[in-house]
């Protein structure tokens, strides 16, 4: 986002500008990690909120680098203090109509490409997640995880490995 020397993140106009073009993928990148949609909306408001409280220390061109390391480090408060709970986090079933065996075999993928995903590496996850779920290119995930692009290119490498070894059929 290029801006006027003058501009700042505590213009008002500038601030709504820059988190209508930002929240959606703060969001679905702290999402992924936390796996829980209530706290990755948490933790992106609250990370805005630091942003606007201190609009002064940060320039415009830093906004986005700050929203996504204070976003990132509430995550890893979060994870540090229920990282328990998070792990047996309970998941529902919604009904459908479809036929008994159906849900069954969906049910038993479901619960296959679940485990999967856990067996990665919280950074295979996150960045497999990125870029098949979210269409993010390797080069913005790098950015959001403050990496190289050859290192993206090999967790998206292991992370694939590692899910067809798990998954039968893909």
């Amino acid at each position: 986002m290029k801006t006027k020397n003058n501009d700042t993140v505590c213009d008002e106009q500038i601030f709504n500008n820059f988190f209508k073009a930002n929240a959606k993928t703060i969001f679905n990148h702290i999402y992924y990690k936390f796996g829980n949609e209530e706290k990755a909306n948490d933790a992106v408001q609250e990370a805005f909120l630091k942003l606007w409280q201190n609009c002064t220390k940060v320039s415009p061109e830093k906004a986005k680098s700050f929203v996504y390391t204070v976003a990132n480090n509430l995550y890893l408060n979060v994870i540090k203090a229920e990282k328990v709970r998070l792990k047996y986090a309970d998941k529902t079933l919604k009904t459908t109509h479809e036929s008994p065996e159906f849900l069954m075999e969906e049910s038993e993928f479901k619960l296959k490409l679940e485990n999967a995903l856990n067996a990665l590496t919280e950074n295979q996850r996150t960045t497999f997640l990125l870029n098949r779920i979210d269409g993010k290119k390797y080069k913005e995930i790098a950015e959001m995880e403050g990496v190289s692009v050859k290192a993206i290119e090999k967790r998206m490498h292991l992370a694939l490995k590692s899910l067809r070894e798990k998954i039968d059929g893909i």
